[in-house]
């Protein structure tokens, strides 16, 4: 709500979606290039906060990362217009393209910065990090492809996202590591087809849009936060069915893309790709449960005069959200029939 009423911050935020149009329309990489630096420096006064010490610290540390990515990819591209000839260095080219993209996005192993940034933003400003920063390098990705390295940046992806999580406390920081584990797939959904890559995405910024509302309203941001306040039933409930669904469990919508995803690798026989990244879904699963757990389970008495309570057109919109999120499986299981 603080964007609407800001003029500043709803110029920049047009500027940003702007930006992702260039980059994603353009015919040669060097604009691309440029849209990306425009995509860079609209974000930076987004995430800035000259009254919040660690969001001034994440957008200088976001600013670094970026702009190490940016001078790469232009480095990569000139390479590329210079040696177009020599088919020797088209791999090196190709690996040099994909990885300064893939540290745009804050994937695995450029993650580094990703969690720690994701701790000094606001959860509008990580909802905006973990999914539109995420548009552009992706397209661009599709565009030049280097397959044997990106499965290797995959298994990567989907085991570090999963493990990364599992001692945080943050809950910033997991969901930081959970964008990582599901950026594994993303790229996966790309390299099958744009549209499933497409349907994925949408999937998951609905699911997390839901879950950083919640969490934005609640003003949490620590899993301990969560059994410390008494929260009302259907609070718990609609954080038990987000986070089910975006961990990938059968009854729910985030299933779904997911299942399309295990049907294509059994179907082109990648067994080992599709038991790594079952088994890191499982790890991921666990830590969700660990978080449902600590809000469900635990009841402080001292704390029973203090009830957490949305106004009640909002708890109707996530109830709604939640609805669609237990529908959405059903529903999409006739498309199958």
């Amino acid at each position: 709500m603080y964007y609407l009423f800001n003029s500043n911050k709803m110029f920049f935020l047009f500027i940003l979606f702007f930006s992702t149009m260039i980059s994603i329309s353009s015919n040669s990489w060097f604009g691309c290039w440029i849209g990306l630096e425009i995509n860079l420096l609209s974000f930076i006064p987004l995430i800035s906060n000259s009254n919040n010490l660690l969001s001034s610290e994440a957008s200088l540390k976001y600013f670094l990362t970026q702009s190490i990515a940016s001078m790469n990819f232009l480095f990569s591209i000139l390479m590329k217009m210079i040696l177009m000839k020599n088919f020797e260095m088209n791999n090196f080219i190709s690996i040099m393209i994909n990885s300064s993209l893939l540290m745009k996005m804050g994937s695995t192993p450029f993650h580094f910065w990703f969690p720690n940034i994701s701790e000094g933003l606001s959860w509008f400003n990580n909802f905006l990090l973990m999914t539109w920063q995420k548009i552009t390098p992706l397209i661009l990705l599709s565009y030049y492809l280097n397959f044997n390295f990106l499965y290797f940046i995959i298994i990567m992806n989907v085991m570090i996202g999963a493990i990364g999580g599992l001692n945080q406390t943050s809950l910033r920081k997991l969901m930081a590591f959970s964008s990582i584990n599901n950026l594994g797939w993303m790229i996966f959904t790309m390299l099958i087809s744009e549209n499933l890559w497409m349907f994925y995405f949408m999937m998951y910024s609905f699911l997390i849009s839901i879950m950083f509302f919640l969490f934005y309203n609640l003003n949490m941001f620590f899993i301990n936060q969560l059994f410390i306040n008494n929260m009302n039933f259907m609070i718990k409930l609609n954080l038990l069915i987000n986070f089910m669904s975006l961990g990938g469990l059968p009854p729910f919508m985030g299933f779904l893309p997911k299942w399309i995803v295990i049907n294509f690798l059994m179907i082109n026989k990648f067994y080992l790709l599709t038991f790594i990244m079952v088994m890191s879904s499982l790890i991921t699963i666990y830590f969700y449960i660990r978080i449902i757990y600590s809000s469900f389970m635990f009841n402080y008495f001292k704390m029973k005069w203090f009830k957490i309570n949305f106004k009640n057109n909002l708890m109707n919109i996530i109830n709604f959200f939640s609805l669609i999120s237990i529908m959405g499986m059903i529903l999409s299981t006739f498309l199958f029939l």
